[in-house]
């Protein structure tokens, strides 16, 4: 079941992410998803280490770090995307 929750957190922060980006990203949602999770766990881990992982009541913080590590991963794999891709610098 956890991987079921972890592929949902990954898809609304992966889809959170591609909203608050500007302009249009070229990677498939599959990917998007992918991106999410990894910024998932990068912020849980982010948050490990400066000591607010496990709080009180609801993990703002935690889940902030989540969605700042969700966008960082989206943009930086998205420039990789389209890198990979051969169609960096040109827009659609």
């Amino acid at each position: 079941m956890s991987w079921l929750w972890a592929i949902i957190v990954g898809f609304v922060l992966g889809l959170i992410a591609r909203a608050v980006l500007p302009g249009k990203q070229h990677q498939p949602l599959w990917l998007t998803t992918l991106f999410g999770m990894a910024g998932a766990i990068l912020g849980n881990a982010v948050a490990g280490w400066i000591g607010v992982a496990d709080t009180r009541g609801i993990d703002w913080t935690r889940h902030l770090l989540q969605l700042a590590c969700a966008i960082a991963v989206v943009a930086l794999g998205d420039m990789m995307y389209m890198a990979i891709r051969g169609k960096r610098g040109q827009t659609t």
